[in-house]
Formats: structure tokens, sequence, C-alpha cells
């Protein structure tokens, strides 16, 4: 006799049937725009796999560096050097001078006592929350901070609460009422936000934090080679280099290797290579990405038309969305969203646009709330004035298709 078997149906079969069934529907329509392979490098231009030419609006390459003749140079040179792994973790024997080199570097370009280099932004952000703090602390976050600041809390054991989206306000009334209940308070905000691309009230954080004895970190993720005059990031553009106590920073968007880093006093960052997890148990960045990095400092030092091109760029792409109708929310930085508010026109949008020639991503629920599915566009400094006018060019005719604008 054969025994029957129940098939138990469990949450993980729940979501993943329910995703399956969602990512058929948006490919049986053509409106699945995720995952799509390219060949080459990116640059302001990229080439698709099935051999399409398009205009890149969806890079984080803000400056343009992928391919930078000096940067490959420096690369190549460690692989012939080092080779291609670090072999180990960086407190035991994966430190190379490489790996010194370029945290002295980042703190003097960041004008910090020194900085420690993990092995991505989203680990970077997990590594100095659960390693600075943890049961009897409380971290006050923007509500549209990143989603690797969240995980760190989640993980750090520490008491977490969200302010309203840079509402100062809001803010110091969460300060004030937490004020003696905590060892340790830490006000983490995005200095560019990515989704939204408008840019954080540094100057009344830092005020609100030094009133009621509050840490500040800052995620630079977004403004290191876009904000400033020569792209410093979030401190320069408000002219307030040293306010902040946590400076994270990434070595995958303006600068084209892989990485995050943290910068801060000496002892805080000796600190974190000893105590932070993320440190100590993951394999050190290999030598060409170390070494790609390091060049890439010292070109934007070395090409500051870069960064003023960058804003040339943004200003005209901008204004030009905003002459044509569109609602670009309050973006004043290189991400510029293009609000479309349902799911369904923001899908159809993307296609037109992709069919123009215009690569760009499609943002909609979960990643924003419903009601708000856009449009993320980002600028690059080597984008030409062609390139803005096809991309505007096709920004119209779609919008006016659609009845957007």
């Amino acid at each position: 006799m054969t025994e029957s078997v129940t098939v138990v149906r469990d949450g993980i079969s729940t979501r993943v049937e329910a995703f399956v069934e969602r990512r058929e529907t948006m490919k049986a329509a053509d409106r699945y725009f995720y995952l799509q392979p390219t060949t080459g490098r990116t640059n302001h231009r990229v080439t698709m796999a099935d051999g399409r030419d398009m205009v890149q609006l969806a890079s984080y390459s803000y400056l343009g560096l992928i391919g930078h003749p000096r940067i490959e140079a420096a690369a190549k040179e460690a692989i012939d050097t080092y080779g291609t792994g670090a072999g180990g973790v960086r407190l035991l024997t994966g430190t190379t001078d490489l790996h010194e080199r370029l945290e002295a570097r980042i703190a003097e370009y960041c004008h910090r006592e020194d900085a420690c280099v993990y092995s991505s932004g989203y680990v970077t952000n997990v590594a100095i929350i659960t390693g600075l703090l943890g049961p009897g602390d409380l971290v006050l976050m923007d509500k549209l901070d990143h989603a690797s600041i969240v995980d760190g809390c989640l993980l750090s054991g520490a008491k977490w609460r969200t302010y309203r989206h840079n509402d100062m306000g809001h803010l110091e009334k969460l300060l004030s009422q937490a004020a003696g209940e905590f060892n340790t308070i830490l006000v983490v905000a995005d200095s560019v936000f990515s989704m939204d691309g408008d840019v954080m009230d540094l100057p009344k954080t830092k005020e609100l934090c030094e009133r009621y004895g509050a840490r500040l970190m800052v995620d630079e993720a977004h403004s290191v080679g876009s904000l400033g005059a020569t792209g410093r990031g979030i401190e320069e553009h408000f002219d307030m280099v040293g306010s902040i106590d946590l400076k994270m920073g990434t070595l995958s968007k303006s600068i084209p290797s892989v990485g995050g880093y943290l910068a801060a006093s000496a002892d805080i960052v000796d600190f974190q290579r000893h105590m932070s997890r993320p440190f100590i148990f993951s394999a050190a960045l290999p030598p060409a990405q170390t070494a790609a990095a390091i060049a890439a400092f010292d070109v934007i030092e070395d090409e500051p038309e870069r960064v003023e091109r960058l804003h040339a760029v943004t200003k005209r792409y901008s204004e030009g969305l905003k002459a044509q109708g569109w609602d670009t929310m309050d973006s004043t930085t290189c991400v510029v969203p293009v609000l479309v508010g349902e799911e369904g026109k923001t899908m159809d949008l993307t296609r037109m646009l992709f069919d123009r020639g215009i690569f760009v991503c499609p943002i909609v629920h979960p990643a924003v709330p419903r009601g708000m599915d856009r449009l993320r566009t980002c600028l690059m400094a080597t984008h030409t004035e062609e390139d803005i006018d096809q991309a505007l060019d096709a920004f119209a005719e779609a919008g006016s298709a659609l009845g957007l604008i």
C-alpha cells in the first residue's frame, strides 16, 4: 500500500509563487525591465546584449570614470604586482600596502584622521551601526534612508525610530523625547536621497545634534563626486567641512570600483577594524579594485571639469523635463526622478523610452510608496548635448502619446 504524502504549503512557497506570477505577467506584457544584460563598458551610452546602442540614464557612474585610462592602468598594474585576490580577511592576512594607501587617500579626501574600507557600501552601513551601537542606544533616521541603514539598526539591537523626510521639527521632537533615556543617540541621514534626488538639511541636522548631544552619521553614497564645487560631497556643498562624526561613502558610484568606507577619527576607525564583524569576517578588496579606487580619487582632483560638466548637464536636463511638464519632485542633484504615480503607466513610459533608445529604470512599489511610482534617471558628466537632446525628445514623444504631459 502506498502511503499518501501531505504537501505542506508554507510561507516561502506562498511568497515565491506570488513573485513568479507577477514576474511572468510583466514579461508577458513586455514590461519587465530588470536584470537587462549589457556588453562592454558602461558610460554615457551603453550597448545592450542584443546589440542596441542606448543613452544610459540609469548609471551611478556620475563622473563617467568607467574606462578612464589612468584608472584601468592602475588596476592592471595591481594585478601584475599582487595577483587577483588578497587571500584573506583584513584583520589577519588580507591587508596589503594598497589597502593602507587607499584608506589614507580616503581620509585625506574626506578631511578625516583615518578611514577603513569594507567590501560594499551596503556592508559599510551595517558595519558602522552594528559595530558602534547596541542595546541601550537609539538611532534616529530619515524616513527615506537607504535600506542598509535600516538593516544595520535591526541587527545592532539598538532601538530605532524614523523622522519624516527632511522634517527638522519632527527630528527635534524625537531628540527632545529621547534626551537622557539612551546611552548614545545617533542621527543618520543620506546626503543625497537615492530615489528622490534631494539633499539632506545638514546645517539644521548638525545644529540639533549638538543641542541634544547626539552623534551624526551621513551616508555619502550619492554625493561624493556629485555635490560641492569639487565633488567632495555634502560638507563642501554647505561649506561645513568637519561637521559629520561618521562619514560613510561607497567606491562603486562616482568611484568606478567596489566597496565602501567609513571616514572618522583615528580611534573610532581603529575600533571598527577590530570590532565590526563585517570587517573582521569579510575578505579584503581585490588588489585591482583597491588600486582603481586610489587612482579614481586622484583623477577627480586632477580633472575638476568633470564635476563642473556634471552640474551643467544636470541643469539642462532637469530644466528641459520641467519645461515639458514633468514632475521631477524636489531633486536638485544629478539623481532626477520623473514622477508618474501609477505602476502601469510607469511601465508603459519605460517601454516607450526603451524603444526610443533610452535606458531608464522604473521604480515601483515596494521600493517606493504606492502612488509614487516613477522613473529614476541619473546624469553623467560624459553625457553629450546629443544624448540630452535624444533623451528629452524621447520623453516629449512618449509623454504626449501616453497623456502624461
